[in-house]
Protein backbone atom coordinates (compact mmCIF):
# COMPACT_ATOMS: atom_id res chain seq x y z
CA UNK A 1 0.00 0.00 0.00
CA UNK A 2 1.04 3.70 -0.36
CA UNK A 3 0.30 6.74 1.61
CA UNK A 4 1.07 10.20 0.73
CA UNK A 5 0.65 13.64 1.51
CA UNK A 6 -2.60 15.59 -0.14
CA UNK A 7 -2.73 18.66 2.22
CA UNK A 8 -1.17 19.72 5.76
CA UNK A 9 -3.68 22.60 6.97
CA UNK A 10 -1.31 23.06 10.35
CA UNK A 11 -3.84 25.61 11.63
CA UNK A 12 -6.71 23.49 11.56
CA UNK A 13 -4.64 20.13 12.84
CA UNK A 14 -5.94 18.29 9.90
CA UNK A 15 -3.40 15.85 7.79
CA UNK A 16 -5.22 15.28 4.44
CA UNK A 17 -3.74 11.97 3.30
CA UNK A 18 -3.52 9.79 -0.24
CA UNK A 19 -4.68 6.31 -0.22
CA UNK A 20 -4.98 3.43 -2.33
CA UNK A 21 -8.43 3.65 -3.24
CA UNK A 22 -11.41 2.22 -1.05
CA UNK A 23 -15.28 1.75 -0.28
CA UNK A 24 -16.94 2.01 3.13
CA UNK A 25 -16.49 -2.08 3.42
CA UNK A 26 -12.81 -2.63 2.88
CA UNK A 27 -11.79 0.96 4.29
CA UNK A 28 -10.97 -0.67 7.56
CA UNK A 29 -8.20 -3.52 6.30
CA UNK A 30 -6.44 -0.23 4.72
CA UNK A 31 -7.25 2.13 8.26
CA UNK A 32 -5.56 -1.02 10.49
CA UNK A 33 -2.61 -1.14 7.80
CA UNK A 34 -1.71 2.67 7.90
CA UNK A 35 -2.01 2.88 11.98
CA UNK A 36 0.29 -0.20 11.71
CA UNK A 37 2.91 1.56 9.48
CA UNK A 38 2.69 4.53 11.67
CA UNK A 39 3.16 2.29 14.95
CA UNK A 40 -0.04 3.86 16.24
CA UNK A 41 -2.52 2.35 18.76
CA UNK A 42 -6.75 2.49 18.29
CA UNK A 43 -8.49 3.64 21.02
CA UNK A 44 -12.49 3.92 19.77
CA UNK A 45 -13.88 2.70 16.37
CA UNK A 46 -16.81 4.79 15.30
CA UNK A 47 -18.91 4.64 11.78
CA UNK A 48 -22.16 5.50 10.42
CA UNK A 49 -23.20 5.31 6.52
CA UNK A 50 -20.73 7.13 4.84
CA UNK A 51 -18.11 7.23 7.26
CA UNK A 52 -15.43 6.02 9.81
CA UNK A 53 -14.12 8.23 12.69
CA UNK A 54 -11.16 6.33 14.62
CA UNK A 55 -9.56 7.64 18.24
CA UNK A 56 -5.98 7.05 17.35
CA UNK A 57 -3.01 6.91 19.67
CA UNK A 58 0.18 8.19 18.22
CA UNK A 59 3.05 8.63 20.93
CA UNK A 60 0.47 9.72 23.36
CA UNK A 61 -1.14 12.35 21.25
CA UNK A 62 -4.58 11.31 20.54
CA UNK A 63 -6.23 12.45 16.94
CA UNK A 64 -8.89 11.13 14.99
CA UNK A 65 -8.79 9.56 11.36
CA UNK A 66 -11.28 9.59 9.58
CA UNK A 67 -12.11 8.54 6.31
CA UNK A 68 -15.59 9.25 3.72
CA UNK A 69 -16.12 6.56 0.76
CA UNK A 70 -18.08 8.74 -1.99
CA UNK A 71 -15.12 11.28 -1.81
CA UNK A 72 -12.20 8.41 -0.97
CA UNK A 73 -11.04 11.19 1.22
CA UNK A 74 -8.57 10.19 4.44
CA UNK A 75 -7.77 12.50 7.06
CA UNK A 76 -6.20 13.22 10.63
CA UNK A 77 -7.75 15.65 12.73
CA UNK A 78 -6.19 17.00 15.82
CA UNK A 79 -7.93 17.24 19.26
CA UNK A 80 -6.09 20.14 19.84
CA UNK A 81 -3.89 21.94 17.19
CA UNK A 82 -1.44 23.87 19.09
CA UNK A 83 -0.81 20.44 21.46
CA UNK A 84 0.03 18.51 18.83
CA UNK A 85 1.82 20.72 15.81
CA UNK A 86 5.35 18.93 16.73
CA UNK A 87 2.96 15.31 16.01
CA UNK A 88 1.38 16.64 12.68
CA UNK A 89 4.39 18.45 11.40
CA UNK A 90 6.63 15.16 12.14
CA UNK A 91 3.40 13.04 10.09
CA UNK A 92 3.29 15.80 7.42
CA UNK A 93 7.14 15.35 6.67
CA UNK A 94 6.22 11.74 6.69
CA UNK A 95 3.57 11.66 4.49
CA UNK A 96 5.42 13.89 1.66
CA UNK A 97 7.97 11.19 1.19
CA UNK A 98 5.24 8.67 1.16
CA UNK A 99 5.34 5.48 1.98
Amino acid sequence: MEFGLREYLAEEGRLLVTTPSFDFDSYPEIGECLVSLLSATVVEKQWDADMHSWLVDFEGCQMFLKSEHYSESVWFESLSPEASREEFDYLAALFKRGF
